[in-house]
Order: C-alpha cells, then structure tokens, then sequence
C-alpha cells in the first residue's frame, strides 16, 4: 500500500473525476481512493483504463456504503463497485463507517472476509472505527482489519485510536488530512514550512508520514496535486514533530463515529 495516494472525496463523476485521476497518475500518484457514496467509481475505472500505466502498479480501494451494510447487501454492493470501477480484483474494501446503533458491521465484516478469501479484494479493512468498534469486531472476526482510515490532521491526532492499531497491525490511514484547508494558515506550521522552502500542505502531510499514516489529500488541481506529492525531500526534526503533535485539540470537522448513523 502507498504511502501516499489521492482522494477522490466530492470529485464529480465525468470530466472532472476521469481527468483529475488521469493526471495524478501522470504524476506519478499510484493510489487512488474512491467509494460507493462519493458517485464517482464510473470516472475512477474509465482513468484507470485511459492511463498508460499496469494495473499492478495502482492500489484502489473503495468503500461499502452504510445503506448497504450486512453480508448479503455488502456482497451485491461489492459487486456494483466492482462494475462501476471496471476492475477484475479490488486492491483495499472498506466498510465506510461503524454505525453503532444500526450494529450491522460484524455482519459486513463477514462479507469483506468471504470477499478477501476468494481473493477478490487484496486487502480489507475500516473506516472512522474507534476502539471500541474495532475490540467488538475483533472479538469474533477471522481476519483482523488491515487498514483504519480515520479524520487525522493536527487538530485531530488521535493518539489512542493510532496506538491500538499499532499494536495490532492496522494501518492507519488520514482523511481530510489538511483538515478542509483550516490548518493552512497556522503560524506554527507556517514558520516550520519557511525553514525547508516548504508549503503549510506539505509540512502536514510530511508530518503524516513521518508519524506512519498514510495520507490520501484531495485536490482536482494539477500544481496543487504536484506540490501535494513533492514531501519525500525533506524530514522534520523530533522537535517539530512534537510541536505539530501539540496543536492537537480532537477538533473534527467531519461526524463523530460513536453518534453517526446515517444511512
């Protein structure tokens, strides 16, 4: 799995979703990040197919929606994805959200396992689990999940959440990783950034990787989707990684996993 990749999160289905995927791959970007909620696995497949790249070198992942959750709704949801995105095999399936109220997710883990045994999907894992989602599944599940992909930014550090999935080897994974564009006007990050000739964007998102999450940012523009990819040339310092780890407030700007239950 990429270190880094692209989210695909409000890109709309069409022009912008076949071009925008297109040119991050001809940027080098290997990872790509849809779900069935964000309608745009059509645009995501038809890129996929336009590029002059293997399909072994890309990782896709996508995600089942919570209308969809529970074994058998998952396997057909599964399947349309699958037809959307025009792929024979899925590289990483999320379930999108745990619903605690609804309590349909051991269910549709059941449904991601039958999927990863007969090797349709590569990898399986969560989205926005706390853990409590992930001890309750794990309680009973036959395959332990491999990726969380969770709201991570400076406000939001999580530290409990990332500690629990290293011990138990799940690999965290960062949305809205710039936390919507509210971090990038932040002195600290800013001052940080001056030092190495660096963006607000690039401080995090480096930040991201040095503190082992994968990180997936959003963007549809080209020089914000390069410059996005250009933090393999530089490393911060313990101290300025103590520093971003100490802008933390567990500020969301997306829903709370333990109260949302939308369907």
């Amino acid at each position: 799995m990429p270190w880094f990749g692209l989210g695909v999160f409000k890109m709309e289905e069409g022009v912008e979703a076949v071009s925008s995927v297109k040119t991050a791959i001809e940027l080098g970007y290997r990872s790509i990040d849809t779900a069935a909620i964000y309608r745009n696995e059509e645009g995501v497949g038809q890129a996929i197919r336009e590029v002059n790249v293997p399909r072994e070198e890309l990782f896709i992942t996508t995600k089942v929606w919570n209308s969809n959750q529970g074994y058998e709704k998952t396997l057909a949801a599964f399947e349309e994805s699958m037809t959307k995105l025009g792929l024979e095999y899925l590289d990483l399936y999320l379930i999108h959200w745990p619903l605690p109220k609804i309590g349909k997710y051991k269910e549709t883990w059941k449904a991601l396992e039958e999927l990863y045994k007969a090797g349709k999907v590569r990898a399986i894992g969560v989205s926005n689990f706390q853990v409590s989602h992930l001890k309750d599944l794990m309680e009973d599940c036959e395959v332990v999940p491999m990726v969380n992909q969770v709201e991570y930014h400076p406000r939001l550090t999580q530290t409990e959440l990332h500690e629990f999935c290293k011990q138990h080897n799940i690999q965290l994974e960062a949305w809205s990783p710039l936390m919507q564009g509210a971090l990038l006007n932040d002195p600290t990050l800013g001052e940080i950034g001056q030092k190495y000739g660096k963006s607000v964007a690039q401080v995090i998102l480096r930040w991201d990787l040095q503190n082992e999450v994968v990180t997936i940012p959003k963007s549809v523009k080209p020089e914000r989707m390069k410059e996005n990819a250009d933090i393999f040339d530089f490393e911060l310092t313990e101290e300025e990684m103590a520093l971003i780890n100490g802008l933390n407030e567990d500020r969301r700007v997306g829903p709370n996993p333990d109260e949302f239950n939308r369907v």
